[in-house]
């Protein structure tokens, strides 16, 4: 007797597939890198350039743009415009396609070429800004310059995401709570400071539910938002030349202020470890390794990983534009 069998079900054991028509919706919140071995240390790091914008930015334009929709300051066809190191501007200039709005990226000479073509790709208009106003520097002059043309036109809606109270509460929402759920006994967090949205976002909600962990916020040597001197900075991301509204200093444990050339050795030394990871992200793990190297072994550490590498190809990772401004002789990274 012959036995016929079945054909497979091409069903079974198939995971239903995870649809999106909005670009600014996949926002995958559970993944994490073990970078254990390379710290000696317990710690695990929150990647957050894993959606289509390539960057947490994402997080932020999407609900600062949602929001002004919701409240009628945002109609259909309309005109937005928004001061960015080149990160949220990708953002920006992304949802801004896709739900038809025109939209004016005011950015400066720091942000890097593959920021500003895809900003443009997108059909966003792009203002670089080259000379930075005597006080409050190029930042200063690129909000002079937001200022000057909602000035000239009133419908124009400045999103300013340096004092948008949805900043920060799109990390309150989604990023804290990802990591609360995920890292209930986490010693330490370290976030990266920019505008300060993902800091304050996740250290309120951590704060608010009693979490354990200490928050550990890390800024570029050169900013100002904690009150140090003013100093110039190559890398976009993190830091700022003008302290941002939403920030609050009450939810931080601790500040650590990362030179630029730690950020340069630190993502070289994880891409030589297979892990092409942005200035941000450079700059948040040089901050905690030193922080953690006289912690107990068995502490667990979670650190945010704002951005991935491709976008600094030409910068972080060239060799020629390193040695034009900083001096890595005593490491040998270059």
């Amino acid at each position: 007797m012959t036995e016929t069998l079945a054909a497979p079900d091409p069903q079974v054991g198939r995971a239903a597939p995870r649809l999106f028509s909005c670009p600014s919706e996949y926002t995958p919140d559970d993944v994490y890198i073990d970078l254990s071995a390379l710290f000696d240390r317990h710690v695990h790091v929150k990647c957050e350039g894993l959606n289509l914008a390539g960057s947490v930015k994402i997080k932020a334009a999407a609900e600062m743009v949602d929001v002004a929709e919701r409240t009628g300051l945002l109609k259909p066809g309309g005109r937005f415009i928004e001061s960015s190191s080149g990160s949220l501007g990708v953002a920006l200039a992304m949802i801004a396609a896709h739900r038809g709005y025109e939209f004016i990226c005011v950015t400066d000479k720091r942000c890097n070429d593959r920021n500003l073509r895809l900003i443009g790709v997108y059909g966003a208009q792009v203002v670089v800004i080259d000379t930075p106003d005597p006080v409050t520097g190029l930042l200063g002059a690129r909000l002079q310059h937001v200022r000057s043309v909602c000035a000239a036109d009133p419908d124009v809606l400045w999103i300013n995401q340096y004092a948008n109270e949805n900043n920060w509460l799109s990390h309150h929402k989604s990023t804290g709570p990802a990591i609360a759920a995920a890292y209930p006994d986490a010693d330490m967090v370290f976030i990266g400071a920019g505008t300060t949205g993902t800091l304050t976002g996740c250290a309120r909600y951590l704060k608010e539910v009693g979490h354990p962990a200490r928050i550990v916020a890390v800024d570029s040597v050169g900013s100002v938002t904690f009150g140090g001197p003013a100093g110039v900075r190559h890398i976009p991301g993190l830091g700022t030349g003008k302290r941002p509204e939403i920030v609050d200093e009450s939810v931080i444990d601790e500040i650590i202020m990362v030179p630029e050339a730690d950020t340069v050795r630190m993502c070289r030394k994880l891409a030589a470890r297979g892990f092409l990871f942005g200035g941000s992200t450079g700059t948040v793990l040089a901050g905690m390794a030193g922080r953690i190297a006289d912690e107990h072994p068995r502490t667990k550490v979670v650190a945010i990983s704002p951005d991935l590498g491709e976008r600094y190809l030409d910068s972080i990772y060239d060799d020629e534009w390193v040695r034009g401004r900083f001096d890595l002789s005593e490491t040998g990274a270059i």
